[in-house]
């Protein structure tokens, strides 16, 4: 059987990755020949992505894949939501994009929920109101940051903005798009009522692909300095989670998924938007995916929240991995202390232990202490939400969900894995943890023809690699956990 290559450039908001991956006899094998970290840079008091610095990363990768011999057919980028950088005919680049947890949407947010209406915004775009979102970094460009804007051709979020610097070719991919808040669901185009209101230029914003797109080449001038040939580069799902979910090693129905990172992302797939007034009362989201699906979701802070406590622990001394995490975790009390995920002030970076341990107090609950117990007050905090989250589901989509495919770095933890079963009361079924990079590189590989269907593809994804079922334990006792987290988080 014939043996194809492709390359994934897989970036996380921590980590980047370059991964080579070969497609044989009907199974996919992933190498990674490059990471690097992300990390978000703080100049002047805002927090901004060094893309340059990314770029430079992502060439060094595909050095190394030449450096191999290997006859790769195609490239591919993916990244996080929502940011995104301004460039025109002449500059590359016209400002360090920011982070989308800097705080100068906070005014905007304010203002578009008064001034245009949440009713209005989610008509147009079906998207869950957070104050991240493109919608209101563009806003705030609007009133801080005019002198930009009046020169930007264009702006690209972060993924297809690379695949530009790669290509030369000026596109924005539909899962990525619908990340923004600015794109409307049912016409597949950006919003015009939105961009008008606003008061956004709509010269901005760029021609819209469909997911699994041929952009072009890479450019000589890349070709020669990474050593490989003019192989296409392909806008697969340039948005992380649509990479992901189309990895999802799924059949029939009854199925979520959970992509379990730096966020938890839980939903389902369907094939068309469900925009409702329910919908927009639970705050559920409506992002593209592969193939005209729809990704019904809900966002929520994930391993955010431990990321940010074991870097707060690392900077006090303490070395602590995250093997030692989930040891602690297992040791420490169960149901001690609960926290809502979404509290607003999880959302900032800095100091999580001393916010979760607020929240606590403010709540009347036990302070969690040691890093054993935040951590265990975290997983179960998470698992709990998962359930809320799946009841949701079924009750806006009519359709009872017994099993929820777990993928992404988070399930490395079988603690989080099993806490996440007993929580919902569901199996759990974990893997690939690199469904994102698997995604990537099966869509150039959809795009290219070498898998006939979206099906294929995610059959491919079982027979590859290992899927490991988690069984709810200890119903009674999650239960009543229940009952008081769902009264700490009455509120959303």
């Amino acid at each position: 059987m014939s043996e194809h290559h492709y390359i994934a450039c897989d970036l996380g908001a921590d980590s980047g990755r370059v991964i080579l991956g070969t497609l044989k006899d009907g199974k996919v094998i992933l190498e990674e020949v490059h990471r690097f970290p992300t990390g978000v840079s703080k100049v002047q008091g805002s927090f901004r992505w060094n893309v340059l610095r990314i770029f430079e990363e992502l060439k060094a990768g595909l050095r190394k894949v030449a450096a191999k011999g290997i006859s790769a057919e195609s490239m591919s980028v993916d990244s996080w939501g929502v940011d995104y950088v301004y460039f025109n005919q002449r500059q590359p680049m016209l400002s360090l994009p920011y982070q989308y947890r800097d705080s100068r949407t906070d005014g905007p947010y304010a203002f578009a929920l008064k001034e245009i209406g949440r009713d209005k915004i989610f008509s147009e775009t079906g998207i869950q109101f957070m104050q991240i979102n493109t919608f209101y970094q563009l806003i705030s460009d609007v009133e801080q940051n005019g002198d930009i804007q009046g020169i930007a051709d264009k702006f690209l979020c972060i993924a297809d903005y690379l695949h530009y610097l790669f290509s030369g070719v000026v596109k924005q991919e539909i899962s990525m798009a619908s990340t923004t808040q600015v794109y409307n669901p049912r016409t597949r185009q950006w919003s015009q009522a939105l961009i008008e209101a606003a008061g956004i230029p709509e010269r901005l914003f760029p021609e819209l692909v469909d997911s699994g797109t041929r952009l072009g080449c890479l450019t000589p001038a890349l070709a020669e300095e990474t050593g490989l040939p003019a192989i296409p580069v392909i806008a697969t799902c340039s948005h992380d989670t649509g990479a992901a979910v189309a990895a999802v090693p799924a059949k029939g129905k009854g199925w979520a998924f959970l992509s379990s990172g730096t966020w938890s992302l839980i939903g389902v797939e369907l094939s068309a938007p469900l925009i409702n007034d329910t919908v927009l009362e639970d705050n559920f989201t409506n992002e593209a995916g592969y193939g005209g699906t729809t990704r019904f979701l809900k966002n929520i802070v994930g391993l955010w929240l431990l990321q940010e406590s074991r870097r707060e622990w690392i900077r006090q001394g303490q070395t602590i991995s995250w093997d030692d995490l989930d040891s602690m975790a297992e040791e420490s009390e169960p149901f001690r202390s609960l926290i809502n995920p979404n509290d607003p002030r999880f959302l900032k970076p800095d100091l999580m232990p001393q916010k979760i341990a607020d929240y606590c107090r403010e709540t009347g609950q036990a302070v969690p202490e040691t890093p054993g117990e935040v951590t265990r007050c975290i997983f179960e905090s998470l698992a709990l939400s998962y359930r809320q989250m799946l009841q949701k589901i079924e009750a806006l989509t009519g359709e009872p969900i017994t099993r929820v495919h777990m993928v992404g770095g988070g399930t490395k933890s079988p603690v989080l894995n099993q806490y996440a079963a007993n929580g919902t009361g569901r199996t759990i079924l974990t893997g690939p943890v690199e469904a994102t990079a698997c995604g990537n590189i099966l869509i150039q590989a959809l795009a290219l023809g070498h898998i006939p269907s979206l099906d294929a593809l995610r059959q491919t994804v079982a027979d590859s690699f290992p899927i490991i079922e988690y069984k709810p334990q200890n119903g009674a006792d999650w239960d009543r956990a229940y009952d008081h987290f769902c009264k700490l988080t009455s509120s959303i």
